[in-house]
């Protein structure tokens, strides 16, 4: 991909930051390199993990807002890499982690039970538009736009329904498809004009973020197949983003606290009740994925000021995943991005230490908001 294509998308942050792989808005302040890809499997008597290995450098996810590294129940991951030239791969695994086949370029990690892939490429005419894969990440098929020029599928359920967004002239807005990504569908907004959605559920039940018709951004879930939508709340703050939801409507995310931090949360089913999950000991977390018997996975900061991935067992607490398995020296896993209904973890590692993000932009960087509300809303300084 050139910087000319970058350059043609209207979409400005939303594909650039994405696709092009610029990284203005990660959750740490600095990545290190190489990022390894582990499996780790909570369910054998040890905690075991496995390497996945590499086709080039795995991607971090950049931001909050493409297509993260997903898992499946048969333990298939999906997920990004960087190329020798510094472009975007999409990757599919076997079972249980073993085997990663290249499906070509692009952004992808959203993954079902079928092996269905979905994430964002690059056309012809230099465009960003959302994919779907058939089983077992076979055939790229374009999902196209009910927009302008760009598009991004992060989500999938088991009967192929995709969930993502898509630009406008007023701003990013979400979609849901229809079985196996056929019939792009606008979800509408909490009252602002511009919305995102992350994730969805096998009854179609579909979770993200909207702006408010008061200018906030709350995270919000919707009923089956994405109809009506229901503003989440916060825990205290002005901001909220929901990232995952189980079947039974538990979701998770991260959400601006009372005291100004952002911190991962939980609800119980249907998505009533939003509780703050804590951190590892430092100021900020996210939750990214949560499985249907409740246990939460994503990234904290801790006392010592890094990052850590953490994994809640119960959706109580959380505890540091390093702690769980044997690491080869040096590498720390900073953050884990899914997990599936046999307790298997998709987690990034990194030779080194991330330190503990000083600025959350959330979900707002690769919605491009950032610009429009005036930059990205900080942490108090006090805690610097």
């Amino acid at each position: 991909m050139t910087p000319a294509h970058c350059l043609k998308s209207r979409s400005l942050i939303l594909a650039t930051v994405l696709v092009c792989g610029l990284g203005l808005f990660t959750h740490a302040n600095a990545q290190i390199s190489p990022i390894h890809a582990f499996l780790v499997d909570l369910n054998s008597r040890s905690a075991t993990k496995i390497d996945l290995g590499t086709l080039g450098n795995f991607r971090r996810a950049y931001g909050v807002n493409g297509p993260r590294p997903g898992i499946n129940d048969a333990g298939q991951v999906a997920g990004s890499f960087d190329t020798a030239g510094g472009f975007g791969h999409v990757f599919i695994t076997g079972p249980h982690g073993i085997g990663m086949r290249d499906l070509g370029q692009g952004v992808g990690g959203g993954i079902n039970n079928a092996g269905q892939v979905v994430g964002v490429y690059a056309t012809t005419e230099g465009d960003f538009h959302a994919f779907i894969t058939g089983p077992d990440g076979m055939g790229m098929r374009d999902l196209g736009t009910l927009g302008r020029n760009a598009s991004i599928a992060t989500g999938i359920n088991d009967a192929g329904q995709v969930v993502g967004f898509f630009d406008t002239a007023g701003g990013p807005h979400a979609f849901i498809t229809g079985p196996d990504g056929t019939g792009m569908r606008d979800l509408g907004t909490l009252g602002g004009s511009q919305i995102s959605a992350h994730g969805i559920n096998d009854a179609g039940q579909v979770v993200g973020y909207s702006e408010t018709a008061e200018g906030d951004y709350h995270a919000f879930i919707t009923g089956p197949n994405g109809m009506g939508m229901r503003n989440l709340g916060t825990l205290g703050g002005s901001i909220s983003g929901a990232y995952s939801i189980n079947d039974v409507g538990q979701v998770v995310g991260e959400s601006i606290s009372a005291e100004g931090d952002f911190h991962a949360f939980i609800t119980g089913p249907d998505g009533m009740g939003m509780r703050d999950l804590g951190t590892l000991g430092g100021y900020s977390s996210s939750a990214f994925d949560i499985n249907d018997a409740g246990q939460v996975v994503g990234e904290s900061g801790t006392a010592e000021g890094l990052t850590h991935a953490f994994i809640s067992p119960d959706g109580e607490g959380m505890v540091d995943l390093n702690s769980l398995v044997d690491l080869p020296a040096g590498i720390i896993l900073t953050r884990a991005d899914g997990i599936n209904n046999n307790g298997q973890v998709i987690a990034m590692g990194v030779m080194g230490v991330i330190p503990e993000p000083e600025t959350y932009a959330l979900m707002l960087a690769g919605l491009g908001l950032i610009g429009l509300m005036g930059g990205a809303r900080r942490r108090r300084n006090s805690h610097s």
